[in-house]
């Protein structure tokens, strides 16, 4: 009798219009004169918000790919070890991330 009440209210609870994500985001920007307002911009691609994860995970599965070729069980964890910091060198140092600024000019 209680799980068909709480199953009933998990049913009734739920919202009806669900928008989980929207495709854009809502950005504070300040023109020449002061005055502020909110533009609308559109949401970064999967791989510009979550580069840093993507990069080391691919590093680090390719240098365990290799080191597991070359030397078995032993070098696929020395090849993940080496993968991981060849992939940090290159996410954090070599390759930084770069924040594009465009100014959208409407006659």
């Amino acid at each position: 009798m209680i799980l068909a009440l709480l199953s009933g209210a998990v049913i009734i609870s739920t919202p009806v219009d669900v928008q989980a994500q929207s495709s854009y985001y809502v950005k504070k920007v300040r023109d020449r004169y002061g005055r502020v307002r909110w533009v609308r911009v559109r949401k970064p691609s999967y791989y510009r918000r979550h580069r840093n994860r993507i990069n080391m995970a691919v590093g680090t599965g390719a240098g365990a790919l290799v080191g597991g070729l070359i030397g078995g069980r032993k070098g696929m964890l020395i090849g993940a070890g080496t993968g991981l910091g060849a992939s940090a060198l290159y996410t954090y140092k070599l390759k930084k991330k770069k924040r594009h600024y465009r100014k959208i000019r409407r006659y």
